[in-house]
């Protein structure tokens, strides 16, 4: 028989373990595992440096996300270990929930995934090569483009699509991003919606009840823009701060779209909306992934894997 983890049952009433959020054993590894990485850094490439500290970060906040639910859903004791290591989602409650109904998927989604996969593989392998040596940064680009196809837009959605075949209620992280039809669409439904789930918990519903949608919204983005400051800047060791703009731009043209000025001009419907969105996201994103990135970390990295 499948040991199985219930409810935790006292004798006043039931609250999710951790729902304070207020826990120690939920918020050390957020600051052991980076801060760990961190202190040997300098022992690391640059590029080595960069996905150790982003797999601690990511661990640290998985681990909040579990804490929250382990004991509140009633699950197959393997579903544990497999949500920790075995899944990129933050929905620990969608993916630990047993008796979640998950349709089986179409084998139109296995070609995609797929297939987004091979062409990941051939942007990072091939497609940098074939930029000129004299364009460092389309260089890049190019293989940063072919690592979010392999990761986020394939292999991330083939896990999924494996764990659904299993029973599992595993969303893909992606929900077809380039179909966003505003910008608030973009960044609440479709982007990353693993750390959507865990913002929403642990930033925006905190704030929103104190401040408001507005003040939430934004802090988001905020929080957001630090937490790519230290996967991104720091490794580069410059382009300090412009992550961080790049989402507070993020944070201002939300708000915007939301205005009586984004209501009088369309900016939430229609092609004025995604032309808006397709403007916001993508024209500064240089801001994000900025030179001292692309030079200290990416193009190190693609060399170390003879990508380039």
């Amino acid at each position: 028989m499948v040991r199985r983890i219930g409810m935790e049952r006292t004798s006043g009433a039931s609250t999710p373990s951790g729902a304070s959020g207020s826990n120690l054993p939920d918020w050390l590894p957020v600051v052991v595992l980076p801060g760990s990485v961190i202190a040997v850094s300098r022992y690391v490439p640059s590029w080595a440096f960069m996905w150790l500290l982003a797999y601690s970060i990511y661990f640290s906040l998985k681990w909040l996300t579990w804490r929250r639910w382990r004991t509140q859903i009633p699950h197959a004791a393997w579903r544990s270990p497999a949500y920790l290591l075995a899944w990129p989602g933050m929905d620990a409650k969608g993916f630990l929930d047993s008796k979640a109904s998950v349709a089986r998927p179409l084998l139109s989604a296995w070609l995609k995934a797929i297939l987004t996969t091979a062409l990941g593989i051939f942007l990072f392998c091939f497609g940098a090569r074939a930029v000129p040596p004299t364009q460092p940064l389309l260089q890049g680009f190019t293989g940063m483009l072919g690592v979010a196809f392999i990761l986020h837009f394939g292999s991330f959605r083939l896990l999924a699509l494996i764990w659904q075949t299993q029973g599992v209620n595993a969303t893909p992280i992606m929900q077809a991003p380039l179909f966003a039809k505003t910008l608030s669409e973009f960044w609440g439904r479709r982007w990353n919606v693993g750390f959507r789930d865990l913002a929403h918990r642990f930033v925006f519903e905190p704030v929103r009840r104190k401040f408001g949608t507005g003040a939430a919204s934004f802090l988001v983005f905020i929080v957001s823009g630090l937490i790519h400051e230290l996967v991104i800047s720091l490794p580069a060791h410059g382009g300090y701060g412009l992550p961080t703009f790049y989402f507070a731009l993020q944070g201002v043209a939300a708000a915007l779209e939301r205005s009586s000025f984004g209501k009088r001009f369309n900016l939430r419907q229609g092609w004025r909306g995604r032309l808006f969105a397709i403007a916001v996201v993508a024209g500064p994103a240089f801001l994000l992934f900025h030179p001292p990135f692309i030079f200290h970390v990416v193009i190190p990295c693609m060399k170390a894997v003879h990508a380039l």
